[in-house]
């Protein structure tokens, strides 16, 4: 079954929620809030200090499930405005 990575972004809620659905779904086996490497550097910037201007979190997660979770995983995030992005690697 294929590992399906994403980043969420949006309120932690919202992260949460999107979560809970996915544990929801047969044939799900595994879902995991993975860590961001360094949560808090900005990437247009030379300076490690706290993103201020971004009301948005990250939210890393890592799924194991068919591909058809993509889908699921899409609607939710523009039924709750999350910004939504599939990746190869964190």
């Amino acid at each position: 079954m294929p590992m399906v990575r994403m980043r969420l972004i949006g309120s932690c809620g919202d992260a949460d929620a999107a979560t809970n659905v996915l544990h929801g779904i047969d044939g799900i086996e595994h879902v995991e809030e993975v860590g961001d490497l360094a949560p808090m550097m900005r990437e247009d910037s030379s300076s490690s200090e706290r993103v201020d201007d971004s009301a948005g979190h990250a939210c890393c997660s890592e799924v194991m499930a068919p591909n058809a979770v993509r889908g699921v995983v899409e609607r939710i995030g523009d039924a709750r405005g999350m910004a939504l992005e599939f990746v190869d690697a964190f």
